[in-house]
């Protein structure tokens, strides 16, 4: 809103009921809104971190510790916190894992920039420093990094990746399968995370929990009269309909003749009789089918001792090529002997209640299955959540060849070689720098905290041992600090790479900010989700 010179008339340019704010305001609220977010998430850090449990409307609960999880289930509307959530994501989306590490790095940024705009330091000096922090992190991360990508290294990888989400007892046994996973799916040096399934059911302990070399698909036979197991399985892969076509295009069949009638039925059934007698001359006896098929279709397999799915997902099928080497079919009519795939055993077995199709012992299969079992259904899904991360840090480990110390080792390094960058940088660009160094001891400080160790302590001493050995890191089962790489806690260098990245990124970006704009939409009352007075972030929850 506007007044024109002395005339004292009022211009309208922003439509009434928007809420705007200003420069300190809105960085203040901004700044506020990421605090408490990464506020939230920060009890669930480490081996010693604590859950949450999420209520959505209907009443669902997820009970997790996983960042990612943990912010997409919360119902968050400011527009700063989103933001950050897109970090997560990211992370996510990236490497895996080190999710809740680059929340709590970005909300520790801004926490740390709020300093310094105190101090009349103004915000674009501050995502300047920032950025050269950012630069200067990733050269000492070069520096630090470890290269190794053998076995035991990826297993001490997914292990460590695992350790704090409820897969503590199986961990071993876990790592084992998911390194043998990941093994088994790469091609000329790289990983695709799609190509490992992860199959979930309850009502067994995480031991039982195994790897299928070849797909498991939660479905079941389409005929009872079909062969339950099926060894030396020949598979045919089929992503049409095997069912009489309606006609393309409005047409009208006239019969005026009851034998015409039934001469018209016989047409229809042999036309089905065919398409199955071509996936028998193939030398087909298992059919994994993307869309229907038909009643009759599925009487004439049985005759014929092939077991039969339809309705498979596209995503399923794609698994089933690369596990067996068979060829996707769209006409049926193409159908040969070179395009069927390949398995050992095919069999429907019952588990927990449901029957499910295994498709195993294929040669060198190029996609597997993991087949993850737990107790009950919140313990399996936390369950599944672990082996994920797990899955992306072990794939990122063998593709990049270079890991870290854990347990805030990398973190402390990178802090005190940004220190010491920050006394040869003149201007205020300084006290940016060593701001962001400052930010990154949140790691380690916040591991100590959650081990109900005293966090001030815990990070003197790592500073100490670090000007010995830049492996020094925080054990927080013995309440010390120790070599971490000899005590088998790695990570992956990506992880630290892409958290330090894409928290220095977002805290730039939103300290850029001077100006809110929050348009109330039409006919609705504006929601700032709890922006209104500076309020926070209850309304997040």
């Amino acid at each position: 809103m506007a007044q024109l010179g002395g005339q004292g008339q009022q211009v309208l340019i922003l439509p009434e009921g928007t809420n705007r704010f200003l420069g300190r305001d809105a960085q203040r609220m901004n700044i506020l809104a990421g605090k408490v977010l990464a506020e939230t998430v920060r009890t669930t850090l480490g081996p010693k971190g604590m859950d949450k449990m999420l209520v959505d409307g209907l009443g669902d609960i997820v009970v997790t510790n996983d960042g990612v999880t943990i912010l997409k289930e919360m119902d968050i509307e400011h527009p700063a916190a989103k933001m950050l959530v897109e970090v997560a994501k990211t992370q996510e989306d990236e490497v895996g894992d080190g999710t809740t590490t680059a929340v709590i790095i970005a909300g520790e940024l801004l926490k740390k920039a709020e300093g310094l705009l105190d101090q009349d330091i103004h915000p674009t000096i501050v995502a300047m420093g920032y950025r050269q922090a950012a630069e200067k992190a990733q050269e000492i991360l070069n520096v630090i990094s470890i290269d190794a990508d053998d076995r035991d290294t990826l297993l001490k990888v997914a292990m460590t990746a695992m350790t704090g989400k409820g897969t503590e007892k199986a961990r071993e046994p876990l790592a084992e399968l998911i390194v043998s996973a990941v093994k088994q799916v790469e091609e000329n040096g790289e990983i695709d995370t799609d190509h490992i399934k992860i199959e979930k059911k309850d009502g067994a302990s995480i031991e039982e929990s195994a790897l299928v070399n070849g797909v498991v698909i939660d479905k079941e036979r389409v005929h009872p009269g079909m062969p339950k197991k099926i060894e030396d399985g020949k598979i045919a892969l089929l992503n049409s309909a095997i069912e009489v076509k309606e006609t393309e295009v409005d047409a009208e069949i006239r019969i005026t003749d009851p034998a015409q009638m039934q001469a018209f039925i016989e047409q229809e059934e042999q036309m089905i009789r065919d398409m199955v007698d071509k996936i028998e001359d193939a030398g087909a006896n298992v059919l994994f089918c993307q869309k229907g098929i038909d009643d009759l279709a599925q009487h004439y397999l049985a005759k014929a001792g092939i077991m039969a799915v339809r309705r498979v997902k596209k995503s399923d099928i794609e698994k089933l090529s690369r596990a067996t080497g068979a060829k996707v079919v769209t006409n049926i009519e193409d159908l040969t002997f070179n395009d069927l795939g390949q398995a050992g055993s095919v069999a429907e077995k019952k588990v927990s209640g449901e029957d499910m199709i295994f498709v195993e012992e294929c040669k060198d299969p190029k996609s597997v299955t993991l087949f993850v079992r737990g107790s009950t259904k919140h313990v399996v899904d936390e369950i599944e959540r672990a082996v994920d991360d797990a899955i992306g840090v072990v794939a990122s480990t063998a593709e990049d060849k270079q890991v870290v110390a854990g347990g805030g080792a990398a973190e402390i390094s990178i802090a005190k070689g940004l220190k010491e960058y920050a006394d040869t940088i003149s201007g205020r660009e300084q006290l940016a720098v060593a701001a962001f160094a400052e930010a990154l001891e949140v790691v380690p400080k916040t591991l100590a905290e959650n081990a109900g160790l005293d966090s001030i302590d815990s990070l003197v001493d790592l500073r100490a041992a670090h000007e010995k050995s830049i492996y020094m890191g925080l054990d927080v089962f013995k309440g010390e600090v120790r070599d971490m790489y000899r005590a088998g806690v790695i990570e992956p260098k990506r992880v630290k790479k892409q958290a330090i990245q894409s928290a220095a990124e977002a805290a730039e970006m939103i300290l850029r900010i001077d100006d809110v704009i929050a348009s109330s939409g039409a006919g609705k009352e504006p929601d700032m989700g709890g922006m209104e007075g500076m309020g926070g972030m209850p309304p997040m929850m």
